[in-house]
């Protein structure tokens, strides 16, 4: 029995004609999403980057060569705010990760490339990433995992 069992339980004494189901399957969705993303944020921090930093550069791995995407391209593919994504490109800039290169032809068109240093650490870190989310999710079979991710992926797009 764990803590969400607890509650429900207490709700079915308190009032028996409540269905808890969604109650327990969000508790422990928030409770397991909370644990999992302190522990790859840990993995990040080693690293001197935040989450989001993180994910700009994941991105733009992930591209493809030329490994290069407009401001707009990157806001569109993370779901962030324009103000967001100008602080995650002006601290990975700092950082020495990304570059911006203004065209040419248009000074207003803009465009964000990873650095070797970026590629570097981006395909190094994607690596450990991925270990600390194997690790996380360690106890699952293969097919457990397939289930969860299949349920998963029928509920998200409710709220996209």
């Amino acid at each position: 029995m764990d803590a969400i069992d607890r509650v429900v339980m207490q709700w079915a004494k308190e009032k028996p004609e409540l269905d808890t189901e969604p109650m327990a399957i969000m508790g422990r969705l928030m409770r397991i999403a909370k644990h999992m993303e302190t522990q790859v944020a840990e993995l990040h921090k080693c690293h001197g980057l935040k989450m989001g930093e993180f994910d700009v550069l994941a991105t733009l791995r992930r591209s493809g060569e030329p490994y290069r995407l407009t401001p707009s391209e990157l806001i569109a593919s993370m779901m962030l705010t324009s103000g967001a994504m100008t602080n995650r490109l002006d601290k990975l800039e700092t950082k020495g990760l990304i570059a911006r290169e203004h065209s040419k032809e248009d000074r207003r068109s803009v465009t964000v490339e990873l650095t070797p240093i970026g590629f570097a650490l981006i395909d190094m870190l994607i690596e450990e990433h991925l270990k600390v989310q194997h690790h996380l999710m360690g106890k699952l079979s293969g097919d457990e995992k397939r289930q969860i991710n299949l349920a998963l992926k029928l509920l998200l797009p409710q709220f996209e």
